[in-house]
């Protein structure tokens, strides 16, 4: 039996540690696998190579993946699609483990309603966006770079008195700028799901002034729209064009903030933009410890011909989830998890 592994969408930590838990475990079950280089595109083109226990060695702490990786739609792809099933075919698989957020599994999910495709899906991304899971592996070391870098700011800011907006990633939702933002003590967080105006949030800068605290720390997520009290909303982006999947390149929203909170409140403002610095590097132990689980989960869906299905986090429990389930709905911060973080802006 012959088994292809992908990794798909934006690189994160642990994708590696995935790849090298399935590949041992379907190996010691006497499987052969192959990797598929850059994500949905290599099955298109049929770019495939041996991955097997020699491969895997000693990449469990390294960052990236060693597939490499693409936002290849093959939906979008003149006969991507049917480039994926003559691929699939010819190179004699009979599995396929996804590694990916939304957009990979997303396609992983139409190709097994549309086509019986026999695969199985495993949540990388690190906006923790995605639904079914409780949490995404990637997430925690994008969140502990932030809070180091928030760390890193808040010294500098107070040395100078100013305020200092971080733009963190997160795409449409601000897991990474709540999480981060509570755990580096942020005097404000502003988030796609529950956007506060620029009113309020230079009121809630003012009110800590006010206090004798003469810094503020800003965590803003990319995708939040500027807000303001007379119910206008402006979404930042870098270009008007979209990828495959239809998503705007996101960026520049900490630059405009940093500016309304200057011009609004007289306190000098810098901003800082995390940008890719969240995606890499090695994982954390965190990361390293879900990435294996899951990739030890895929690889016993593969054995039991569980098609369609995706691994996940239910508490501290690895169960397994339909695909459909998990990419039917983007999984947003919920009003509980922000009241914490509001209960210390100001």
């Amino acid at each position: 039996m012959r088994a292809g592994i992908l990794t798909g969408g934006g690189d994160c930590p642990g994708l590696n540690a995935v790849i090298r838990a399935a590949v041992r475990r379907l190996h010691s079950a006497g499987w052969e696998i192959l990797g598929v280089r850059a994500g949905w595109r290599g099955l298109v083109e049929g770019k495939l190579e041996p991955l097997g226990p020699r491969e895997v060695s000693g990449i469990l702490p390294r960052g990236g993946t060693i597939l490499g990786t693409s936002r290849t739609n093959p939906y979008k792809v003149e006969n991507g699609v049917e480039g994926v099933m003559a691929t699939f075919r010819d190179s004699g698989l009979d599995a396929l483990v996804a590694i990916g957020g939304e957009d990979t599994l997303g396609v992983a999910a139409r190709l097994h309603e549309e086509r019986d495709f026999p695969v199985v899906g495993v949540p990388k991304t690190i906006d923790n966006d995605l639904s079914g899971t409780d949490y995404t592996f990637g997430f925690d070391t994008a969140v502990s770079v932030c809070t180091e870098a928030i760390d890193r700011l808040h010294t500098t800011a107070e040395s100078h008195n100013r305020v200092m907006v971080v733009e963190v990633m997160g795409r449409h939702t601000g897991w990474i700028a709540v999480m981060s933002g509570i755990a580096g003590g942020a005097d404000v967080i502003l988030i796609p799901e529950h956007p506060i105006t620029v009113e309020d949030a230079c009121a809630e800068i003012t009110h800590r002034h006010s206090r004798g605290k003469d810094f503020s720390i800003v965590v803003v997520s990319e995708g939040y729209e500027l807000a303001y009290a007379s119910g206008e909303r402006r979404q930042v982006t870098q270009e008007a064009a979209t990828d495959e999947f239809g998503h705007v390149r996101l960026g520049g929203v900490g630059d405009a903030l940093a500016r309304e909170i200057e011009e609004r409140t007289g306190y000098e403002t810098r901003v800082t933009v995390l940008g890719h610095v969240q995606r890499g590097g090695s994982p954390t132990p965190r990361d390293r410890v879900l990435a294996t689980r899951y990739g030890l989960k895929a690889a016993e869906l593969v054995l039991a011909s569980s098609w369609g299905r995706m691994a996940a986090l239910h508490g501290d429990t690895i169960v397994d989830v339909s695909l459909q389930e998990a990419t039917a709905e983007l999984k947003t911060v919920p009003p509980e998890w922000y009241d914490v973080a509001k209960a210390f802006f100001g």
